[in-house]
């Protein structure tokens, strides 16, 4: 499995992931990293990691495609610091009139919707309060966007 290089660093050997089969959408695997195999793809900027399932079973066949999430401890906050709500990506994030703001799709609409980032992880910025799970983000959306416009969503 080829896993990001900017997040390699939060992959290390016995670490929990639950494995999903392509062919079995709706079977989550319990399995542990093996090991981080130590070279780099420069053309993908990625790592191999290779995972060990905790049980094998006869559906699970050589070669098929797997997604995996790698599980682990809950993120240690630092004092006085609030762990992030949401990752996005930076192009999401606007600053109007000093206030940092992005939009959501609710109802085919776009809400405007104050938030506080924090630092950036990767290539995304921390939302550290005024996103909830399951929030839809504008990310590319136009700069005349304005609250209660409607939006559709392209793919």
């Amino acid at each position: 499995m080829d896993v990001n290089e900017a997040y390699i660093a939060r992959v290390v050997p016995g670490q929990p992931v639950t494995a999903v089969l392509d062919a079995y959408p709706d079977w989550q695997i319990p399995s542990k990293v093996r090991t981080v195999i130590p070279t780099a793809d420069r053309q993908k900027a990625t790592v191999k990691v290779r995972i060990s399932f905790l049980k094998l079973d006869p559906k699970i066949l050589p070669d098929m495609g797997v997604k995996v999430t790698f599980l682990g401890d809950e993120p240690v906050e630092k004092k006085g610091e609030a762990a992030p709500a949401a990752l996005i990506p930076p192009d999401a994030l606007r600053d109007e009139n000093g206030k940092k703001v992005v939009y959501l799709v609710k109802d085919g609409r776009a809400e405007r919707r104050a938030v506080t980032p924090g630092g950036t992880r990767g290539s995304d910025v921390e939302i550290l309060a005024g996103l909830t799970a399951g929030d839809s983000v504008v990310v590319k959306g136009p700069a005349s966007l304005r609250d209660g416009q409607a939006v559709e969503i392209k793919k």
